[in-house]
Order: structure tokens, then sequence, then C-alpha cells
């Protein structure tokens, strides 16, 4: 069984920061891609930033500049660093870990982690 935690949410002020980390656990053998996703009240959940194996990133025009996703495959854990961030950037992020392969399972799976809440106030 493959769990995916995220943490570091919180609330902050516009303009500050705060650093989101998702850590994948359980019998991983490889992971091809882990993204972070957002769903603010009301709205689709959106795909915000994405980081593949081989460190290749891709943002959401929205947050390009502003957030920066890193891997660490060792510890098969993506952190976000999203600073100036803005009240529209309120929302639940959530972070999920795709084409995962475990050393019990045959099939490629993609799992997701709970969320945690981010708020800006203005």
């Amino acid at each position: 069984q493959v769990q995916v935690a995220e943490s570091g949410g919180g609330l902050v002020q516009a303009g500050g920061s705060l650093r989101l980390s998702c850590a994948a656990s359980g019998s991983i053998v490889s992971i091809i891609i882990i993204s972070w996703y957002r769903q603010a009240p009301g709205k689709q959940r959106e795909l915000v930033a994405y980081i593949n194996r081989d460190g290749r990133t891709n943002y959401a025009d929205s947050v390009k500049g502003r957030f920066t996703i890193s891997r660490d495959n060792a510890k098969n854990t993506v952190y976000l660093q999203m600073n100036s961030l803005k009240p529209e950037d309120t929302a639940v992020y959530y972070c999920s870990a795709q084409g995962v392969v475990t050393k019990t399972d045959v099939s490629v799976r993609d799992y997701w982690g709970q969320g945690t809440q981010v708020t800006v106030s203005s």
C-alpha cells in the first residue's frame, strides 16, 4: 500500500511564502511524475506544477516565476516552494503520485494525498 501525505500548509499574508512537502511511502520502486494540484471553493481542481523522475518540470501560467517544484527521488518526496503568494492562491493543495510501481503490485497506479489548506490573506 502506498500513502501520499502533504504538509506545510497554513495561513500567510499576501506576499509571503510557504513550502509544501509531499511524501510518498510504501514499497515503492519508482514514481514517474509527482504533481501538485489545488482546488479553491467552488472551483475545479487545477494542476499547479509537476516534476518527472528526470527532474523536468512544468507550471501553470498563474504560478510561473513564483512557485518552484523540486524532488528528492531517494526520499520519494516533492517540495513546492511558494513565494509572493496572492489571495487567489488560497485553496486546498493536493499531491498526486502518478505512475507508481511497487514491489507488491504488478499494476502501475496513481495515488492522491488528503490535501493541505493554504490560505493567503490580503
